[in-house]
């Protein structure tokens, strides 16, 4: 018996120790991945096969990588608010064209996308330090342009890019007018106890009860629950409940920590939404509610109180 109990404690240490040297050695591919498994790095097709009017931005980040963006206007040209969307993990940006196609004829607004370093044609090699300055890059463009409205700028996230997008806007509330957050992650820490069920008692943000050795080796936390609780802007949470990938708790303990402190937030699910179709699953529902939410908080004269809420409504309707 006590030959057995032995064998268990070394099996789990063994484990647990395989566990973190795959952490350190390859949480960056874990965490980032520019080029989807059978799919090239270069882009598909661009804006133009969808008949979309753009232009290649070419930008430089403060310490010097090269990165590269579309700027996709409305034509005809609109007096609309401009989205600076931040992608997901995995693909690049030409994997997001559709959904920007739609965007554009639903919400009549510019789009900015942006490629992260290490992304379709940007250089370098991403991280958080790095892709936080490339977001930031980003950002000082589209206020430095003068064929938008720059008071209408509002940031929107999905997934990897909503921690992106939360960092940006509670560093710059005086240069966006909102932030819209769709199947965004607690923290990479809590996705990490998730994805390696052995090893949630060594590692994690929310809810963690052990001793959190591990945090230490991850070098991308994104730590958007620590960050959420500061914005001072205007947010909207789009949940899928069926997200496969990021358990619907975590847009739920988001939206908690934010209305904490800022009650200019609305949170609002739909019950088909999976974590990359929630868009496409959310149909006719999904654009409504966005439109009331700018219409709100981001109209050509600014004004207005909405107080947060959460949208119980399932029939179809967004409450205003």
């Amino acid at each position: 018996m006590v030959s057995f109990l032995k064998a268990l404690v070394y099996g789990a240490g063994g484990v647990a120790v395989v566990g973190m040297v795959a952490l350190v050695a390859f949480q960056e591919r874990l965490v980032y991945v520019p080029v989807v498994p059978g799919l090239a790095r270069a882009y598909p097709f661009t804006p133009a096969r969808l008949r979309l009017d753009y232009e290649d931005v070419f930008l430089r980040a403060s310490d010097g990588v090269r990165l590269h963006a579309w700027f996709i206007k409305h034509s005809p040209p609109k007096p609309g608010p401009t989205i600076l969307f931040f992608q997901e993990n995995a693909g690049n940006i030409a994997h997001r064209l559709e959904f920007v196609r739609i965007m554009m004829q639903r919400l009549q607004c510019n789009v900015f996308m942006l490629s992260y370093r290490g992304y379709g044609e940007s250089d370098g090699h991403p991280s958080q330090h790095g892709i936080i300055m490339d977001a930031q890059a980003a950002l000082n463009h589209l206020t430095q342009r003068k064929d938008i409205d720059t008071s209408r700028i509002v940031v929107f996230g999905r997934s990897l890019g909503g921690a992106v997008g939360a960092v940006i806007v509670k560093n710059n509330p005086d240069k966006v007018s909102s932030l819209l957050l769709e199947n965004t992650f607690t923290s990479i820490l809590d996705m990490a106890g998730i994805m390696f069920p052995f090893l949630r008692w060594f590692i994690g943000c929310s809810g963690s009860k052990g001793p959190k050795i591990l945090n230490c080796i991850v070098r991308s936390p994104w730590r958007t629950i620590d960050i959420i609780g500061k914005i001072k802007r205007p947010i909207l949470f789009l949940s899928g409940l069926q997200d496969e990938l990021v358990p619907p708790s975590h847009m739920q303990m988001l939206y908690s920590k934010t209305v904490e402190n800022n009650w200019d937030c609305r949170f609002v699910e739909f019950p088909n939404g999976m974590h990359m179709d929630t868009w496409f699953s959310g149909g006719d529902r999904y654009w409504r509610t966005i439109q009331l939410f700018l219409d709100q908080y981001v109209p050509e004269i600014k004004e207005g109180n909405l107080n947060c809420q959460v949208d119980d409504d399932k029939d179809g309707d967004a409450a205003g």
